[in-house]
């Protein structure tokens, strides 16, 4: 089959480049012909505050691909559109954000009917939405000829914003698509006293919650939050402080690269994703592939990814008290290195399998 995907590649940055790029890896090993059309700017830096782009490719770079798309140029929306129509079977757009649905809408219309079009949703609608945003990702889901989503539940919200009508919406759970770590290295005994909140920083993310539950938990439990402050840290410092454990929280702002993961994931003994709300992420996967468990909330495909009293521990999202409790369980004695030697190896293959063929059959 010719493939078309849109959406952002090296030098991107992130999660949504590295899936757009292992996906057309491992549908171009299938057998299938694969063009990938991104961006030479994809955001303007207003709508995206952090840094888009890095020098260095977190994975091997996909040859057969496009730089032609830029948020400033609409024939270009539509440029690609045409080329995309007439040279591929099945296009698919990766949809991370709303902000995407204009020019997406006029490369759709560029396309045509001769190729199926594929909405890919790793966002049906944004954590912290904004007016519009329903409104703008209807249009884009009304005007494609299938939805692919990686939750049960942005299944379900993709059909009510459906209403009933439009293209058949189908699930298939996000495959790791993790930056090239190299082999998995083993760790050393011991306890480091220390956790780690890895990723972008966000409301939806609940790191003010996870302060919260530094304070009501052991004492001797240190924390770092590793990633992209969007809106800056100054609330969750001032926060910190006002809760007394600014002393054990230490913030490494910015972009961390992934050839500096290994010795951040060393220096913790569990990863913290205390998420109010969430899709499909990758973060537990990461911290499996470095051996570490994993605390979470039961929100999103989390509670399907850690296994509760196996390779981490589960409690409800938006609760202090709940993830305090669930911090001092994981210092309980004995219980971290029980959770550590559930760590399984990341079945990567098998999963990309099943999502290589979900994204096929689109194509009818």
């Amino acid at each position: 089959m010719r493939i078309t995907l849109v959406g952002p590649t090296h030098p991107y940055k992130g999660g949504g480049a590295r899936h757009t790029t292992e996906l057309a890896h491992r549908l171009a090993a299938a057998g299938h012909r694969v063009v990938i059309e991104s961006w030479r700017a994809q955001y303007p830096a207003l709508l995206y505050p952090g840094q888009q782009t890095v020098t260095e490719p977190e994975g091997p770079p996909y040859p057969g691909t496009r730089r032609d798309l830029a948020w400033y140029r609409p024939d270009s929306w539509y440029r690609v559109g045409r080329r995309a129509g007439r040279e591929a079977d099945l296009v698919a757009l990766a949809v991370f954000s709303p902000v995407q649905v204009p020019p997406y809408l006029v490369l759709r219309a560029g396309c045509g009917t001769a190729a199926r079009v594929v909405a890919l949703c790793h966002n049906v609608l944004p954590h912290e939405q904004r007016p519009g945003d329903t409104a703008l990702m209807r249009a884009l889901l009304r005007r494609v000829d299938a939805v692919l989503t990686h939750s049960p539940q942005q299944r379900a919200l993709a059909d009510r914003l459906l209403g009933g009508s439009g293209p058949p919406v189908r699930m298939a759970e996000l495959p790791p698509h993790l930056p090239d770590i190299g082999p998995r290295q083993p760790r050393p005994p011991g306890v480091r006293h220390r956790l780690l909140f890895f990723g972008i920083v966000r409301p939806y993310k609940g790191v003010d919650v996870l302060l919260r539950a530094l304070a009501a938990g052991p004492p001797e439990v240190a924390l770092t939050v590793a990633g992209e402050f969007w809106g800056g840290s100054a609330e969750l410092r001032a926060l910190a402080e006002q809760l007394g454990v600014a002393h054990r929280v230490e913030w490494r702002e910015g972009y961390v690269p992934a050839g500096e993961l290994p010795a951040l994931f060393a220096e913790c003994d569990a990863v913290v994703l205390p998420y109010r709300s969430a899709t499909a992420t990758q973060n537990v996967w990461l911290a499996h592939a470095h051996g570490v468990p994993v605390i979470a909330t039961r929100v999103g495909t989390l509670p399907d990814q850690v296994r509760d009293g196996v390779d981490g521990l589960l409690c409800r999202p938006d609760d202090p008290a709940d993830l305090a409790r669930a911090i001092a369980d994981c210092y309980a004695p004995g219980r971290l290195d029980a959770l550590r030697a559930g760590v399984r190896p990341v079945d990567t293959d098998a999963s990309w399998d099943r999502y290589l063929a979900a994204l096929t059959d689109t194509a009818g």
